[in-house]
């Protein structure tokens, strides 16, 4: 199994998961945060062809996550795998005939993968994480958060790939004079999103025995830095800051193998 990101951040996410089936490939995109043309320019970055997807997974409806995924599916003909929350909170318009809905707390199938969302403490309706298994390696993909729940520790244990929220430096956040407040306590809250040290501290609660990959994701641009993030993961796992990958907003990150 191999993964990629179309970007990662405030303006847009996108994660690309691929694996072999039977004579071919099997992908499946995790959000799509990107209008429909820029979108298709970044899967044919990567040298993939929209309508080859088996689905698209959404985590939330949040317009970063969710603000392609229907114009990208009704395009393409790629069903849209969603909770019902997130599909009630979505208010946007969508081909029924393409819309699956899921149980937040029941794995499913697709070709060539086994699903299993992961409910998360979010400011959203109904939010999902995903482990993605393919039969040979196990793909965790854990943004969008304000902490870390035994629910979750049990579920991202195990894994041989992780891509994990490192959004803010709790200390860039309380000093950043552009956000107000209320802004400030609703991304730093039990809610909101992962700080670096509350991922250091999910990474620490982690069965990391097969974890031989770790990207840090969803980074804030004003309110965190790619070096406090590697810092944040490599203290997580007893590495090097300088070996660890960090997903950024205008390319994310290209093919990394599982």
């Amino acid at each position: 199994m191999r993964f990629a990101s179309l970007g990662s951040g405030s303006e847009g996410n996108a994660l690309l998961v691929e694996t072999r089936c039977g004579t071919g490939h099997a992908r499946i995109l995790i959000d799509c945060g990107f209008g429909l043309r820029e979108a298709s320019r970044r899967l044919n970055v990567l040298g993939v062809a929209p309508a080859s997807l088996q689905g698209i997974l959404v985590t939330h409806e949040h317009s970063d996550h969710i603000g392609g995924v229907f114009r990208l599916s009704a395009q393409s003909g790629v069903p849209v795998y969603l909770t019902h929350g997130t599909l009630a909170a979505a208010d946007m318009p969508a081909d029924e005939a393409l819309v699956r809905v899921i149980d937040s707390h029941q794995a499913f199938d697709l070709p060539g993968f086994r699903i299993t969302p992961v409910p998360v403490p979010h400011d959203a309706r109904e939010p999902v994480q995903y482990v993605i298994d393919d039969g040979r390696a196990r793909l965790g993909v854990l943004t969008d958060l304000g902490h870390g729940t035994a629910h979750v520790h049990r579920e991202f244990s195990g894994l041989d790939g992780l891509v994990l929220e490192c959004n803010h430096d709790e200390r860039m956040l309380a000093e950043n004079p552009s956000y107000p407040p209320m802004l400030k306590r609703r991304i730093g809250g039990p809610y909101g999103h992962l700080a670096n040290s509350a991922a250091t501290q999910i990474l620490a609660a982690l069965d990391r025995s097969r974890l031989r990959t770790v990207v840090a994701a969803h980074l804030s641009q004003k309110n965190n830095t790619p070096e406090l993030a590697r810092a944040a993961l490599a203290a997580g796992l007893g590495a090097v800051p300088q070996d660890m990958r960090v997903a950024d907003q205008a390319t994310g990150f290209s093919w990394l193998e599982v």
